[in-house]
């Protein structure tokens, strides 16, 4: 369930309230019990940022992601790998 932030525009008082989604919003003040309540905009109470959570929750061990390690550790892999991979097409090539 959100929270509700209102503000009376009568006497000024801001409340907070807990509230479902399908509740109808309040117009009376509990302070000057005017029906000059109104809802404001707020900003949402969480952030969705980084790697995600399914990536860093669902795995384990070395096969996890960590936004902040992904950079280091991911760029130090693959050149490492970009490497190995066009020596061997290189050994094959002086083999054959």
């Amino acid at each position: 369930m959100p929270i509700y932030e209102y503000q009376c525009k009568a006497c000024g008082h801001r409340l907070e309230k807990l509230q479902k989604l399908s509740a109808a919003p309040l117009t009376d003040c509990p302070a000057c019990e005017t029906p000059e309540l109104t809802r404001l905009v707020s900003a949402a109470g969480f952030r969705l940022a980084g790697g995600g959570w399914y990536e860093t929750d669902f795995k384990s061990g070395s096969k996890k992601n960590i936004a902040g390690d992904t950079g280091s550790t991911g760029s130090e892999t693959k050149p490492s790998t970009k490497a190995g991979e066009s020596k061997p097409p290189a050994k094959d090539g002086a083999a054959a």
